[in-house]
C-alpha cells in the first residue's frame, strides 16, 4: 500500500469515528475471547454471534459440529441397535465427505468407530457404581 492510500484509508476511519460510526459496536468494552484455538476459530464465533444454525455451515464443519454432538444425540436413543444405525448413517456421511471433493475446509477426522461409540454410550447409561 502506498502513502497516499495509507493515508487515504487513515482519513476514512478518521471521518467515520467523527460521524460516530464505531460507538456501540457489539462487543465494544468486552474482552476478547481468545480460548478458542481451532482453526475455525472466527467461523464458530460468527455463528454464535449471529445465530447461525448448522445447516448453513460447509459440510466439513457441519459434520464436525455432528461429531461433537454425537453422545448427546446417542444418548437419546434407547435401543442399541437405534445407536448402530445412527452410527453407520453418520460415517455413511463422513466417507462421502472424505471422497467427494467438498466446499470450505477439508474434513479433519474420519470415520467413528463402531464398537468404541456404542461401549461408550452403554458406560453412560450404566448408573456409577454398578
Amino acid at each position: 500500500m502506498s502513502d497516499r492510500q495509507a493515508r487515504g484509508v487513515d482519513r476514512q476511519i478518521q471521518d467515520a469515528e467523527a460521524r460516530g460510526e464505531f460507538r456501540n459496536l457489539p462487543g465494544a468494552g468486552k474482552p476478547l475471547n481468545l480460548g478458542d484455538t481451532s482453526p475455525d476459530w472466527w467461523l464458530r464465533q460468527k455463528t454464535t454471534r449471529e445465530n447461525i444454525g448448522a445447516e448453513a455451515l460447509p459440510p466439513a464443519l457441519r459434520l464436525g459440529k455432528e461429531l461433537e454432538d454425537l453422545p448427546d444425540r446417542l444418548d437419546a436413543l434407547a435401543a442399541e441397535a437405534d445407536v448402530r444405525e445412527a452410527i453407520d448413517e453418520f460415517n455413511v456421511r463422513i466417507r462421502k465427505a472424505l471422497i467427494a471433493p467438498t466446499d470450505g475446509p477439508p474434513l479433519r477426522f474420519g470415520l467413528v468407530d463402531a464398537e468404541a461409540t456404542v461401549a461408550a454410550w452403554r458406560e453412560r447409561r450404566t448408573p456409577a457404581g454398578e
